[in-house]
């Protein structure tokens, strides 16, 4: 038997996970999709090693080893395939799918958007979710300030514009509790959107010892102010309890590659039976 906890992660900069640098070739780093709705995803054995990594890096209890917190990581995450020795972990994690992702839209500027696939998965996290009903395509948010056209509130993104048939209050589907300006779109419309809200930038790569371009690079991202979520079973211990944060359910840290030019940047909270 599992205890149920849930992730939210909150991206303070944008977040790449997924192709490697490339710098030689010149490709295209794209980030992990999900396979249905072609949005980000964090896999779970991304945020697995986060844990790992932050947990060993925690001061060492008085009184005990050295290897305290090695020990400790390889109990709850699992022992590390070295020699070909295994072990099962007790906390484990699936992978962070996408809860609301901003989405630059004349006038608002920001709208947060996500569909209804994406929001059953979070229901089916949170034991305390007062909605019952998943909102259906084309509903706004309180806080939404669409443009009334013809009788009708309408949003414009870049590909033409898209009417709200219903506004209703969704604070409850926001981790923090504090409704922003959203819409919920159709599953088959999230894909699309996604692609358009990307943080994109274009990087070279110079010769050694002369500013001459030899390759031109790109590379994709999840943009600031992402929010994610992804779900923890934990296998109880009445003899030990899981300590992440050491301590805390809250802590800002670094998920996926190129930390070196600001990517990654996140804040992860805790939430369920920890």
């Amino acid at each position: 038997m599992y205890k149920k906890a849930y992730g939210i992660i909150e991206t303070l900069a944008p977040l790449h996970v997924g192709a490697a640098a490339g710098e030689e070739s010149g490709n295209l780093n794209l980030i992990f999709r999900d396979q249905f709705t072609q949005t980000g995803i964090v896999p779970g054995s991304s945020i697995r090693g986060r844990f790992r990594a932050d947990m060993r890096q925690h001061p060492v209890p008085k009184g005990e080893a050295e290897h305290f917190w090695l020990d400790e990581t390889n109990y709850w995450f699992g022992q590390e395939a070295s020699g070909g020795d295994t072990t099962e972990a007790r906390v484990k994690f699936e992978y962070a799918s996408l809860l609301w992702l901003p989405v630059f839209c004349p006038g608002q500027p920001i709208v947060w958007v996500t569909c209804p696939r994406l929001l059953k998965r979070y229901q089916r996290l949170v034991d305390d979710l007062k909605s019952e009903e998943v909102p259906e395509p084309c509903t706004g948010s309180t806080t939404l300030n669409a443009l009334p056209i013809n009788g009708k509130k309408k949003l414009f993104f870049n590909f033409g514009f898209l009417t709200i048939e219903k506004t209703t209050d969704l604070t409850d589907w926001f981790p923090g509790g504090e409704e922003f300006p959203a819409v919920v779109v159709a599953d088959d419309e999230i894909g699309m959107i996604h692609d358009m809200a990307l943080y994109r930038q274009t990087r070279t790569a110079l010769a050694e010892g002369q500013k001459r371009v030899e390759n031109f690079f790109g590379v994709e991202a999840l943009p600031e102010g992402t929010i994610l979520t992804f779900p923890i079973a934990i296998r109880p211990n009445k003899d030990k309890t899981w300590n992440p944060f050491n301590g805390s359910l809250q802590s800002e840290t670094y998920l996926g590659g190129l930390e070196s030019i600001g990517f990654g940047h996140c804040q992860i909270s805790l939430k369920g039976d920890i």
